[in-house]
């Protein structure tokens, strides 16, 4: 499978107004293609922390950096794109087997995840070189 066709950005709608900004993500298929199960968030990190280093096998995620900005490398083996997020707006989804690193965190940046599944360390590949004899590459 093409790298482009196991992640996109999504862009949510801002519902505010004149008292401030207000954006919305729903889950099962409204706004994300899931049924949200577990989130996350990341802060206090800084440009020289590389967060993720991982792949999952059953576990697809939106990321949305809602402060600041970060940038997250997605790699499928065969292919790699690097995705800047820097509004609160945008999501980044990821299908499972994507090998994803998160980095160059703004002072700021407040990256929020969202899951489909609960946490299950055993679905998780953290070797680089596992992850890719398991996606079918010569290592």
């Amino acid at each position: 499978m093409k790298l482009d066709e196991q992640y996109k950005l999504i862009y949510f709608k801002d519902l505010g107004d004149e008292r401030g900004n207000l954006v919305v993500i729903e889950g099962e298929g409204m706004d994300i293609p899931f049924d949200i199960k577990r989130v996350f968030y990341i802060y206090g990190s800084d440009d020289t922390v590389v967060r993720g280093q991982h792949a999952n096998r059953e576990t697809e995620f939106l990321l949305v950096n809602v402060g600041g900005s970060s940038k997250v490398k997605v790699d499928n083996g065969t292919e790699t794109a690097v995705i800047e997020l820097n509004k609160p707006g945008m999501g980044l989804y990821l299908s499972p087997m994507v090998w994803k690193d998160m980095y160059d965190f703004s002072a700021d940046s407040i990256l929020l995840v969202l899951c489909s599944r609960h946490y299950d360390g055993t679905e998780y590949i953290r070797d680089y070189e596992e992850y890719l004899r398991e996606v079918g590459k010569e290592v």
